[in-house]
């Protein structure tokens, strides 16, 4: 049977797909040690899903000013949490700044941390079941993490919804996505996604 040169260019345009993207799922594939080296280089965006806090969603009518209103953090999730803050230190990572969620299963994940003061940051809040306020936060925290210009490491403490979003990793209760912005290239991606860290 022949090939058009049509079908031919298509062939080639897959395979260079396949190859293309064969490497960044090879790239991803950096082991827990190698992810904090990384970090301890510094000029990294950590992405935090907020500790162990057992449900689903919120209930109905929860309320940001009241914490009673929502899921919170389970004694377990707190465990986590000061674990994740220690694995910080114990790898000798440098962290710039801590923000947050303005969930308050976030803020005390991020509080018991103890990495530095928390900044809430609404960017970074669930909207889970808000969905339409996915792209307009999208456009803040896009360009943001984008932009992000340190020494150290910035720790943002956040959702499922909101990492898989940014990008496109699906991170479990305490996993930390490590990315590396892209601020000064064009065309691309605004991040690089590393490889995750799962909870200690």
């Amino acid at each position: 049977m022949r090939t058009s040169p049509n079908h031919a260019r298509l062939l080639v345009v897959l395979s260079l797909v396949c190859v293309v993207a064969a490497a960044d799922a090879g790239a991803g594939q950096r082991t827990a040690p190698e992810l904090w080296d990384l970090l301890k280089s510094g000029g990294h965006v950590a992405l935090i899903r907020h500790a162990r806090a057992p449900g689903f969603g919120d209930p109905p009518g929860f309320r940001l000013d009241d914490c009673a209103t929502q899921r919170n953090l389970s004694d377990e999730g707190r465990g986590q949490a000061r674990r994740i803050g220690q694995a910080f230190r114990d790898n000798g990572v440098t962290v710039d700044n801590v923000l947050s969620s303005e969930w308050c299963r976030c803020l005390e994940t991020a509080a018991l941390l103890g990495l530095g003061p928390v900044e809430r940051f609404p960017a970074l809040n669930s909207f889970f079941e808000m969905r339409e306020n996915r792209d307009p936060q999208m456009k803040i925290l896009v360009p943001w993490v984008r932009d992000v210009r340190s020494d150290g490491v910035f720790v943002l403490v956040t959702h499922q919804v909101v990492i898989s979003a940014l990008t496109g990793v699906g991170a479990g209760s305490g996993e930390i996505v490590v990315v590396r912005p892209r601020g000064d290239t064009l065309g691309n991606s605004p991040l690089e996604v590393l490889g995750s860290i799962p909870p200690p």
